[in-house]
């Protein structure tokens, strides 16, 4: 746990467990304890941050859910839906010794091919990037920051 280094998200109330000599966390979404990797203690801030800050009901995000692009079965870390279940948001967690570099973001971008949500989060705990997709208009802007979730479903389908 003393290796799980303080990330620029603000710092949740988490619960973790040492089982079998490994750290396992909570994850409020998926209602079970994870193995603490790095990449695992980015993921479960983010959730934690759209929950509290971005006000997103846990209900309405999924974490770690697996899709088909073709013939490759690709996985998703966090994506937050609207009540009639179309995702809004896209978030792909690195471990914070990973560098967001635009390789991390075209995963995002491949992945969003398939999921055409209006929203791309792409962090590694310590660098966040954000951005808006107006489909209608075929534009990708970069935002400073992620809207509300209400905010989001407000500005479905590129109507700012």
């Amino acid at each position: 746990m003393d290796n799980m280094r303080r990330l620029n998200l603000p710092e949740p109330e988490v619960s973790v467990i040492a089982e079998q000599g490994e750290h396992k966390i909570l994850d409020i979404i998926r209602k079970k304890y994870v193995a603490l990797t790095p990449e695992e203690w980015v993921r479960q801030h983010v959730i934690h941050y759209f929950k509290s800050t971005l006000e997103v009901p846990p209900t309405l995000m999924a974490v770690e859910k697996s899709f088909r692009i073709g013939q490759m079965t690709k996985r998703f870390d966090v994506a937050v839906y609207n009540n009639e279940g179309t995702p809004l948001l896209l978030t792909e967690c690195k471990s914070p010794d990973v560098s967001v570099s635009q390789k991390v973001f075209d995963q995002a971008v491949r992945y969003n091919m398939h999921l055409h949500v209006d929203y791309l989060f792409v962090t590694n705990g310590l660098e966040h990037y954000g951005g808006k997709i107006d489909y209608r208009h075929q534009t990708f802007s970069f935002i400073k920051k992620l809207p509300k979730y209400q905010d989001m479903i407000k500005n479905r389908g590129g109507l700012v």
